[in-house]
């Protein structure tokens, strides 16, 4: 039975050689330091820059919510202080024409300290009027008066001559100064069928009315309307344009997508910072009709997030909220505006996209977080060219080592390092160097190669296996050697023994001992070779090949000729290491050794050169050629033995 050799035995206690390179942990080590203590710092520096930013976006829009609410009072309570100013005027209580002229004077006064009431006026219970409005900003008004140019301001008085109103338009400039006047026959107006008029008279306190489409405008109009006190039927109104009151809550200039928002008392929204959207409220409004989310969806996605928000009564005055529109956030605040007990339940809301009140701030962070992650890139590349400087000189000394592994002796490539370790490493491995290298002249090759990468078990103890051997010997020796100097001796035999080891490692065999002009090879061990048998017929052949070539040289020289005999036989020794503990010695014992010396030396009595037995020619006949030269009885062994020269 065939035993594997015992360094196959012994391939799975070899240390593994996996692991990553020493640039590596270097790399990981340096970049892990930088990571652990910039990156938190960095992570550290931009959370909290979002959250400042954060508290930034908020408080800028709880300013910006107060402003506008502010803004938003501020107009209405303008125009109740107009009412309220006006009915407490004595020559305001008259009809026209009595005290006309103090009449116009102090209606142009309001008008011009409150740019955001479009139009203040009075209704007598005779049915005379009198109205003041502005017009220099309302390109509506100018059209339906078709004022001259340059006015500013007009007047409207409907007087009754013989009990029949006669209405009279009176245009002034900026200044309040006079520019044109003319009478308008068809003008048919009756304050006292107008809802303003008889709601304040119904209710008889301040009231107000609308939103309505202004007839004259037809823009959307909110007015406010007050019965003078202790005056029969004396209405004072004042008409605020929505449209105006959408420029109040416009926050166009913090974000473009910022939008404000008005719903009145019902839920409806009235106003919006978008004109495209204000007029789709002045059209569905004018139809009463309310202006659904999905008809304004497209003009702004947030309308119905609005809207929910407006008619949530859980929600703080003044509180700023987040809520997300496909996916986005969006910060908003709520106002409920109560105007002297006018426009109760009345809702202002203020929104924007949370990215675009802190976007600045989010760039800022972000190229901060980009430089942060080049600088510890910087660092890595850093630590990487640290590491291969470190580890150049180490890869060196690991590649030396490799070589010796394998009895590669070349020249060492690593020169003097800075690191001192690494000098001490690489004059080490010089010094194993030069000692294998010696070792390797005196032990077999192969032998070493596994002893330097597996240690001392690569070789084991000795056991039983299938192996191939080989004995050569030069004819007449003796006569050659008293026939030249030692030195001539063993200048030749150094060449010819070159040439035999050189042809032996080269079939896979292994010389395990030189005896005097003899060797002693094998294969099959200490490599495992399935083909042993056939390689050891190669090699014999080869090597009477190249000694029949060196002869021919040796003989043109005037150089003795090396006639070397062979002896091959294959079968069971016991192979290992064997010996003192303080001396030991790598070789096969056994009778396959002893027959295969003996086959050597029966080329003397035959005249032949390769003698081999019976087992090597049953197990190659197919591949070489055999000469049967008889059966023999072999010293030292009983039984007879037949014996073959190999040709070819």
């Amino acid at each position: 039975m065939e035993h594997r050799p015992p360094s196959s035995a012994t391939e799975t206690t070899t240390p593994s050689d996996w692991g990553f390179p020493l640039r590596l942990h270097l790399s990981v080590i340096i970049v892990g330091l930088l990571a652990c203590t910039a990156l938190p710092l960095v992570w550290m520096a931009y959370t909290q820059g979002k959250v400042t930013a954060l508290s930034a976006g908020e408080a800028q829009m709880r300013q910006l919510g107060l402003r506008s609410i502010e803004d938003y009072r501020n107009v209405f309570s303008r125009a109740y202080a107009a009412i309220e100013t006006t009915s407490a005027v004595p020559q305001m209580l008259t009809p026209p024409p009595q005290d006309l002229l103090a009449k116009h004077n102090l209606l142009l006064r309001l008008l011009k300290s409150s740019f955001r009431i479009d139009g203040i006026y009075a209704g007598y219970a005779d049915g005379t009027y009198v109205q003041a409005i502005s017009i220099g900003t309302n390109p509506a008004w100018r059209d339906t008066l078709n004022a001259p140019s340059g006015a500013a301001f007009a007047v409207r008085t409907i007087t009754k001559v013989i009990g029949i109103p006669v209405t009279t338009w009176t245009f002034f400039d900026k200044d309040a100064r006079p520019l044109a006047r003319r009478a308008d026959r068809d003008d048919v107006f009756d304050p006292r069928f107008r809802p303003w008029y008889k709601a304040a008279l119904s209710e008889g306190r301040t009231t107000s009315v609308g939103p309505y489409i202004s007839a004259a405008t037809n823009y959307l109009t909110l007015t406010f309307a007050t019965p003078a006190v202790g005056q029969d039927r004396v209405v004072i109104g004042v008409d605020v344009m929505l449209v105006s009151l959408g420029e109040v809550v416009d926050i166009g200039t913090v974000s473009k997508q910022a939008h404000g928002y008005v719903f009145d008392n019902t839920g409806r929204l009235i106003v919006h910072s978008d004109p495209a959207v204000m007029t789709k409220l002045r059209d569905r409004i004018r139809r009463g009709m309310v202006l659904s989310a999905a008809d304004a969806v497209d003009a702004d996605s947030a309308i119905p997030a609005v809207t929910n928000l407006a008619q949530d009564s859980r929600v703080p005055d003044g509180e700023v909220v987040h809520f997300a529109v496909n996916g986005r956030e969006y910060l908003a605040q709520t106002f409920h505006a109560e105007i002297a007990g006018l426009l109760k339940e009345y809702t202002v809301i203020i929104a924007a996209p949370l990215d675009e009140l802190i976007g600045p701030v989010e760039r800022t962070l972000r190229r901060n977080l980009a430089a942060a992650a080049a600088f510890l890139a910087a660092g890595a590349i850093a630590a990487i060219i640290i590491s291969r400087l470190i580890s150049r000189s180490l890869y060196a000394l690991a590649d030396e080592a490799r070589q010796l592994g394998n009895l590669e002796f070349k020249q060492s490539r690593v020169s003097r390092s800075w690191i001192s370790e690494v000098n001490a490493l690489a004059k080490a491995l010089g010094s194993a160097r030069d000692a294998i290298r010696t070792f390797s002249l005196y032990v077999p090759r192969e032998l070493v190669r596994r002893i330097v990468i597996a240690g001392q078990s690569a070789i084991g103890s000795a056991s039983r296996q299938e192996i191939t051997v080989l004995f050569t010997d030069i004819r007449e020796f003796t006569t050659i050697s008293e026939r030249h100097s030692p030195e001539e001796v063993v200048a030749l035999l150094s060449t010819y023994f070159e040439t035999l080891n050189m042809i032996v490692e080269r079939h896979g065999g292994t010389i395990v001992q030189y005896i005097g002009d003899s060797i002693f090879a094998m294969w099959n061990a200490p490599v495992h070779d399935e083909r042993h048998v056939e390689n050891a017929c190669r090699c014999a052949l080869s090597v009477k090949a190249a000694v029949d070539a060196m002869n021919a040289a040796n003989n043109a020289a005037g150089r003795p000729e090396l006639i070397t005999r062979f002896g091959l036989h294959t079968g069971p020794a016991v192979v290992g290491s064997v010996g003192a503990e303080s001396r030991r010695q790598y070789t096969a014992i056994g009778d396959t050794v002893n027959i295969a010396s003996r086959l050597e030396g029966l080329n003397r009595d035959y005249g032949t050169s390769i003698l081999v037995s019976s087992a090597i020619r049953d197990a190659v006949e197919e591949s070489f050629n055999f000469i049967s030269i008889g059966t023999v009885s072999v010293r030292g062994r009983t039984g007879q033995t037949e014996l073959y020269e190999l040709r070819g």
